[in-house]
């Protein structure tokens, strides 16, 4: 039973690092574009009203952000949890 409390306090905890992180990428990325193009990022992509060059580049800028802010937010997660408790998670190698 402790086993399965681990795993999902593992689960939940990594998650809210996931997401938190995600929200403060966001907010980078954003700042990030004001600074260097001087205009807002777009809102809608998708709209035939943006340059096709500005969507590819805002959709590859946010990819690869939101990705490694929460590659490295579950990273920490499992190598402070794992180091607390000292046993291993389910799914995670030894970091």
């Amino acid at each position: 039973m402790a086993r399965k409390e681990q795993d999902l306090a593992y689960r939940v905890a990594g998650s809210l690092a996931a997401l938190a992180a995600g929200i403060a990428a966001r907010k980078v990325i954003t700042f990030g574009w004001k600074r260097v193009t001087g205009k807002e990022p777009p809102i809608d992509p998708d709209s035939p009203e943006v340059q096709l060059r500005e969507a590819l580049a805002w959709a590859v800028l946010m990819g690869v952000g939101m990705e490694v802010a929460r590659l490295l937010a579950v990273r920490a997660t499992a190598k402070r949890m794992t180091s607390r408790s000292n046993r291993e998670i389910p799914g995670v190698a030894e970091l």
